[in-house]
């Protein structure tokens, strides 16, 4: 049936909200409501997601930066929450409704205080500006398959389940002009307090050259991807930051800036795992497995994936939730039928002294299609791991042995070797003669790149240390 059309345009009317930042009126499917229901349920799985960083002082320092900002806002009112996640990728994101996430991994690419409310202050304008309700509603509610993505890559989480709607914002991708507008927010946000609006294309280009130097975007989609084109909106933003200062005095405050991020853990954080090369080491619960040798290796709270360069093949590597049966070939029947999978052939085994099933199941995954895979289900400690290599069936023989390999390297970890293990952290340097990007960054044993270590300093990729100058650098644990 056709609907009037009065009755059609009295539901167009009803649907339309004024838009907070502009005044203007927009179509708009998400209450307000809507949105802080949206951040209330989201807010603990992103945490259980991706981990809170274990630092109580920095979580306060970004909190009351935040809470300033968000009071000067235009939506003052909504129950605004601000967590540094502990994730080593150069990000941050908004959730509507007033949850701001900062990433531990963007914090040693800030040079001062007024970088860090540039940042912040760009999160609240996607949220005052309901950029953020409305990606939402159009790439959340039914438009993508949440179910079929993953923080890591397709196929990740075959055997668990995705946090589909609290996990999708992080793929939420803003237009050129929400961007603009959220540097130009963030600027003005941050000139009223105080802070030197000359920070947002400062750190702008920072993420361009970022880009070039290829840093390290592991684990959850980075700026770069969800926030594009930051060298063209250096340009962009200039006129408006000469206006806001306007021969005024704006502070930086950057020595207390980088008082606070003075040790902060760079990388992985070993309370969730570290890898080091083609090793995975877990020292809490005190095992390490070595996926082939060149494979990128992608570490959150949940899950390990390691991905063959250049190809779809990859291995995994989580614990069974609710693990069901009376032996661990029971335990590993049930857990791969539930994903799905059905046994092709398998047995028991030990790997390294530990009762395990080992089995060879072909299924389906949304975005790799028809895949087979070699699983072993491994009892150790009171859990069951599963460890699982991954590929389409027609190159399943070519990959088994690098999978076999990966397998049988599972193994515990002595309480002395896991109490070695320390994470990388940031360090300050005072750079002497003779000192190059290369030579420094060798101090953290392949935990950064040279050329990623001068982008941190504020220097483009193939200069020179200044000599006599205090710099951020990368210490190996």
């Amino acid at each position: 049936m056709r609907l009037p059309i009065a009755v059609v345009l009295l539901a167009l009317i009803a649907a339309c909200a004024t838009n907070p930042v502009t005044g203007k009126r927009e179509l708009s499917f998400m209450s307000e409501a809507q949105e802080i229901s949206i951040a209330n349920e989201s807010d603990p799985q992103i945490k259980a997601e991706m981990g809170v960083y274990n630092d109580p002082e920095l979580q306060r320092y970004v909190s009351e930066i935040g809470w300033r900002m968000a009071k000067i806002s235009e939506r003052a009112h909504l129950p605004w929450r601000f967590t540094v996640v502990d994730v080593p990728v150069v990000n941050a994101f908004a959730v509507p409704g007033g949850a701001i996430y900062i990433t531990r991994g963007i914090m040693p690419f800030l040079d001062n205080e007024a970088e860090l409310a540039g940042v912040i202050g760009h999160e609240i304008g996607h949220v005052t500006a309901r950029h953020s309700a409305q990606q939402y509603t159009r790439q959340v509610s039914g438009v993508v398959g949440l179910t079929a993505l993953s923080i890591l890559v397709p196929a990740a989480r075959p055997f668990g389940d995705l946090s589909a709607q609290a996990l999708g914002v992080l793929f939420l991708k803003y237009g050129r002009d929400d961007e603009l507008q959220s540097d130009e927010l963030g600027a003005r946000y941050e000139s009223r307090l105080g802070w030197d609006p000359a920070a947002v294309p400062a750190f702008l280009s920072t993420l361009g050259r970022l880009d070039e130097a290829a840093g390290d975007r592991r684990g959850i989609p980075g700026w770069l991807s969800t926030h594009p084109e930051p060298l063209s909106r250096v340009t962009e933003i200039q006129p408006l930051v000469q206006q806001l200062k306007g021969g005024g005095q704006f502070a930086t405050n950057r020595d207390d800036f980088l008082r606070r991020i003075d040790g902060i853990v760079f990388g992985d954080n070993p309370d969730q795992g570290i890898a080091r090369g083609s090793a995975f080491f877990h020292p809490v619960l005190r095992f390490r497995i070595d996926f082939p040798n060149g494979w990128e290796i992608q570490n959150s709270p949940q899950q390990v994936v390691a991905k063959a360069p250049g190809a779809d093949v990859f291995m995994l590597l989580q614990l069974v939730e609710q693990p069901r049966g009376r032996n661990i070939e029971e335990i590993a029947l049930n857990a791969m039928g539930r994903a799905g999978f059905r046994p092709v052939q398998g047995g028991r085994t030990t790997i390294n002294g530990l009762d395990a099933f080992v089995g060879v199941y072909q299924g389906q995954l949304e975005g790799l299609g028809p895949v087979a895979t070699r699983a072993a289900h491994i009892a150790y400690d009171k859990n069951v791991y599963v460890v699982a290599g991954l590929v389409s069936p027609r190159t399943f023989d070519q990959a088994d042995s690098a999978f076999s390999a990966s397998i049988r390297s599972f193994q515990p970890l002595s309480a002395a070797e896991a109490e070695g293990i320390r994470p990388n952290r940031l360090d300050f340097y005072v750079v002497r003669d003779g000192d190059t990007w290369a030579s420094l960054a060798e101090r953290s044993g392949g935990a950064i790149t040279p050329a990623t270590l001068a982008v941190m300093n504020g220097a483009a990729p193939g200069s020179a240390p200044q000599v006599g100058s205090r710099i951020k650098i990368v210490v190996g644990g």
